[in-house]
């Protein structure tokens, strides 16, 4: 596939884009890395491969799914379809792999057929349930195809939690986002972790220090209740406040960041940032139980022929 028409997918996105050229995107970005990859991996490769632009990627959902860039709600929902299709498989650890098949996917025409064989499924499924629902039915339901998602749907990757912890720190005032990073890197670790947020210190929210075995490691981070995505300016500014100030630079935030950002992140030579985006904020949260409370809940199962038989 070439670039142009690789990046067809993207640029017609103003309707429904072509999930076919997306899901057989997503198989060369897989075959690229080695065959294996987290979504955050993954869609950044996607986007390297295919020239997507930084506005691109910026661009956002409307809607219910309004907390995600367009494209990276799509992806999602390729690597459903190829999941569906044996293409793709996830562990629990949210790494995605391809399958046998999905190795020898390598044509348009290949996730066109995975694409067909899905809706078919999904139609028959909603032949069942009208069958099992037919005296609730007001028969005028229409069958479900997964291949033309509306803008209110979520993906079967969103996790709801993840959405709703996101929207209320995007409600925060930034201050108590930034004492909230405070407080995330106390628990990580760090130790003497300031706030300078209102110092106006050229975009420096704060700074800790990293206490690794013998060393230690000066560390300033920015926070930033971003909804979209963090593009590479706004890396470059960060990395210029921080010169022959600090060892190394984090970024958080509650939106995304783009390929070309986490590029320059690393880029050699360069004062090393790490990133931190909005799911895994959510995660460092969880396992920090910072206002995230996991809940164990019993599921009782009633044996009906347990009582027949006695």
């Amino acid at each position: 596939m070439g670039q142009n028409e690789a990046r067809k997918f993207v640029i017609e996105a103003e309707g429904f884009p072509d999930l076919a050229g997306m899901m057989l995107a997503t198989v060369e970005a897989l075959k690229e890395i080695g065959g294996s990859a987290t979504i955050h991996e993954l869609d950044e490769k996607v986007a390297e491969l295919e020239g997507v632009s930084e506005a691109e990627q910026a661009h956002m959902m409307v809607g219910t799914n309004a907390n995600q860039p367009r494209l990276n709600y799509y992806l999602a929902w390729a690597r459903t379809y190829l999941k569906r299709g044996g293409a793709l498989e996830n562990s629990a650890r949210g790494v995605w792999t391809l399958t046998e098949s999905g190795n020898r996917l390598s044509l348009q025409k290949d996730a066109e057929a995975i694409l067909d064989q899905v809706n078919e499924e999904e139609k028959k499924r909603a032949r069942l349930r009208r069958q099992k629902n037919k005296q609730k039915a007001t028969g005028n339901e229409q069958p479900t195809q997964l291949g033309l998602p509306q803008l209110g749907e979520a993906s079967t990757e969103t996790e709801p939690w993840t959405d709703k912890l996101l929207e209320v720190m995007r409600w925060m005032d930034p201050s108590a986002f930034e004492r909230l990073a405070q407080r995330l890197l106390r628990e990580a670790g760090f130790t003497k972790v300031e706030v300078r947020g209102k110092s106006g210190d050229g975009g420096i929210d704060g700074v800790g220090v990293l206490r690794v075995n013998l060393v230690s490691f000066q560390v300033f981070f920015q926070c930033k209740r971003y909804k979209g995505s963090v593009g590479s300016s706004e890396i470059r500014d960060f990395r210029g406040a921080m010169m022959g100030r600090a060892d190394k630079g984090l970024f958080i935030t509650t939106g995304t960041f783009t390929a070309q950002a986490s590029d320059e992140a690393t880029r050699d030579g360069a004062t090393a940032i790490d990133l931190i985006d909005g799911l895994r904020l959510c995660e460092l949260l969880k396992e920090n139980n910072l206002g995230v409370q996991t809940q164990m809940i019993e599921d009782v199962q009633i044996d009906a022929k347990w009582f027949e038989a006695v």
